[in-house]
């Protein structure tokens, strides 16, 4: 038998280590980020996905235009003003880091699902001589967690919520976790305004990292969310008598251990 040498020691070590956390997988490896840099990707996620669906708010009138085909709201379009946006909440660029770490794996995930739905949504937002499209923020951003949620593999998780009398769509509703945050810390009078929570807790059976940030009613929400509470808005819904900066929703968002 060969006799191992110092060098071929090294290198079988080395492949060993290899070996070794490609089996123990993500898990492991997210374990190693502290909360601070976790909670730093909740905080960039959280705040992509928030730049791009306010250029969909922003622009209802215009998608809802049966008089004009092209919106010219591409994804490429959407991708740049919501970066565009991005920048004006947190004053600085938006850097997509390494793909090789969590945050840059999330940073392209993110921004691939806002491209895809984009993309898919041009036939509906063009379409001449109709009028309200049913493209609105909510539809937009529930279509956009659910792609991140398919392109991250596991790693994370995002959804949009809100207080339980306020949600429409039961996929939407709070577990029990976000329902506790939202009643028990967000709606309370001393409560600071716009202050993430942030703790470890369990998601679907597993440990994780969860993080939620809390959304208030601006003057735009309240043509669908607003009063006389019960009447019909463009969508069908019943307005939920929701008042200007009105606690009205959440991003919740989960980094697995």
């Amino acid at each position: 038998m060969q006799k191992e040498t110092g060098g071929s020691k090294l290198l079988c070590r080395s492949l060993i280590a290899i070996f070794t956390v490609g089996v123990m997988g993500w898990a492991n490896i997210s374990e190693a980020l502290t909360d601070e840099e976790k909670n730093e990707i909740g905080t960039e996620i959280t705040t992509i996905f928030r730049s791009a669906r306010g250029v969909i708010a922003k622009n209802q009138a215009l998608i809802n235009d049966p008089a004009k085909g092209d919106k010219g709201l591409s994804s490429d379009a959407v991708i740049a003003t919501a970066k565009e946006n991005y920048k004006a909440s947190t004053g600085k660029d938006l850097v997509l880091a390494d793909k090789s770490t969590l945050k840059g794996e999330a940073q392209a995930a993110m921004v691939e699902s806002i491209r895809q739905i984009m993309d898919k949504a041009q036939s509906l937002i063009n379409a001449e001589g109709k009028g309200f499209k049913g493209f609105i923020p909510a539809i937009f951003g529930k279509q956009v967690a659910d792609n991140f949620n398919k392109l991250i593999n596991g790693k994370a998780y995002i959804k949009l919520t809100a207080p339980k009398s306020y949600v429409r769509n039961r996929a939407n509703r709070p577990d029990k976790w976000e329902d506790d945050v939202i009643e028990n810390k967000f709606k309370k009078a001393d409560y600071e305004k716009n202050k993430v929570f942030a703790e470890k807790a369990d998601h679907n059976g597993k440990s994780a990292y969860r993080f939620l940030l809390p959304e208030y009613y601006v003057q735009a929400c309240l043509n669908c969310h607003g009063e006389p509470k019960g009447e019909k808005d463009v969508t069908g819904g019943k307005k939920e008598g929701g008042k200007l900066g009105e606690l009205g929703g959440a991003i919740s968002f989960v980094v697995y251990n």
